[in-house]
């Protein structure tokens, strides 16, 4: 046949209506029609024909294109060969099993991809999992027991989503990764009962940090009970987290009763002060007044009255704030001071040996004078000027020293 023949080319129809295909091995009936004109019962069956001839044509369409697997589309070429080898039709069914078979080299080379594929698959299969598995070994030997029980959820389902490379490598990761998952899973239970049992002891500890409190409430001996609840604060922070539902019911209750006395100590301790800066102000008024009547001191026994009076009244007021204490000492050490210094001169002033070592003083040093005086004298007769330049000098030291004895000896005539 030459390339523009049609169906209709491929087969004839007998005088009862039989209709033939012509193959390469002779004439096929394929039906009978009688009581038609031979070109309507050869039409029914080309139709036929370029039914099936449509049907290879979506085949190829759909192999070429990758939408059937190799498997598939053997299936799929076998199934329409059948169909072609045995139809009843009329048209030119060689070229159509021609068509079929000439897609065996495409399916000899899909194939191929699809194998190269699914290697390329399974060995990124096996790097995710092996990665899966390290990360599952490295979690299974930390400590994050909140994050790493939800990743090891999403490792199994991913796990689970991907599919299977060889029996004997899956087996084993499967095996490193499910041993990995026990061993975590273990070790966060001993973690979460080790924890426990401190939240148990912390609860206990803390009950007795809570009942020793108690004791401690209604002391009011201040600083000594203040440094107790102290140590009680440190105890209770060393002692860790109890049970969550009854924490913060104890921390409550022991932050209650330290509030209860440290506010009653405030409100001691404020009554204190507003006492104190009574006290302060007075003190600070009568050393005002002191200050301005005895110093300087110029009358003895004015000043020591005075300062008697003054102290009897500065020690009738009570303590004053600590800032200020040391500031009112020095204060009240001057005016002290001054007061003894006083005194202390009167006394040397009025002492008689004092003053007989003082008149004995002056009158050695005059005699001295006297002696000096007449050496000059008679070195100056006989003209000796060095000599009597000597004695003079003397003389001029003795007379300093004679004025200074002359007035000490006045202090005591005062």
């Amino acid at each position: 046949m030459n390339s523009s023949s049609g169906p209709a080319d491929f087969g004839r129809v007998d005088a009862d209506g039989t209709v033939y295909v012509l193959t390469a091995d002779g004439e096929r009936a394929v039906g009978q029609i009688p009581d038609v004109e031979a070109a309507e019962a050869l039409a029914f069956y080309t139709r036929r024909y370029e039914a099936l001839e449509v049907e290879v044509g979506l085949l190829e369409t759909r192999i070429k294109g990758g939408a059937l697997s190799p498997e598939e589309a053997r299936q799929s070429i076998n199934t329409v060969r059948q169909t072609v080898g045995s139809a009843n039709a009329v048209g030119d069914l060689a070229s159509l099993l021609t068509r079929l078979e000439n897609l065996q080299p495409l399916l000899a080379e899909q194939a191929e991809v699809r194998k190269a594929e699914r290697s390329k698959q399974l060995e990124a299969t096996r790097e995710t999992k092996e990665k899966m598995v390290t990360e599952a070994e490295a979690l299974a030997l930390g400590t994050d027991w909140r994050g790493g029980v939800n990743r090891f959820r999403t490792l199994l389902e991913e796990w689970k989503a991907l599919p299977r490379i060889d029996r004997a490598s899956d087996d084993a990761l499967w095996h490193r990764f499910s041993a990995a998952r026990t061993t975590y899973t273990r070790r966060r239970k001993s973690q979460f009962a080790e924890q426990a049992a401190k939240r148990d002891s912390a609860k206990s500890a803390k009950e007795q940090i809570i009942a020793e409190a108690r004791d401690l409430a209604n002391s009011t001996d201040w600083g000594p009970t203040a440094g107790a609840f102290r140590d009680l604060m440190t105890r209770w922070k060393a002692a860790g987290v109890a049970p969550r539902e009854v924490d913060d019911q104890l921390w409550a209750e022991f932050r209650g009763i330290q509030d209860g006395f440290f506010g009653a100590r405030t409100a001691v301790l404020s009554e204190q002060d507003a006492e104190f800066k009574t006290n302060l102000d007075a003190k600070l008024a009568l050393l005002d007044e002191a200050e301005a009547a005895l110093l300087p001191v110029t009358d003895l026994a004015t000043a020591r009255s005075g300062f008697r009076t003054f102290l009897e009244k500065y020690n009738a007021y009570g303590r004053v704030p600590r800032e200020q204490m040391r500031t009112l000492d020095a204060r009240l050490k001057a005016l002290e001071t001054a007061v003894r210094s006083a005194e202390e001169d009167e006394w040397r002033r009025t002492d008689p040996q004092a003053r007989a070592r003082a008149e004995e003083t002056v009158g050695m040093l005059s005699a001295e004078i006297d002696k000096l005086t007449e050496k000059v004298s008679k070195a100056t007769a006989r003209g000796d000027a060095t000599a009597a330049k000597k004695a003079q000098e003397s003389i001029d030291t003795y007379t300093v020293w004679l004025d200074q004895a002359k007035a000490t000896l006045a202090d005591f005539n005062r």
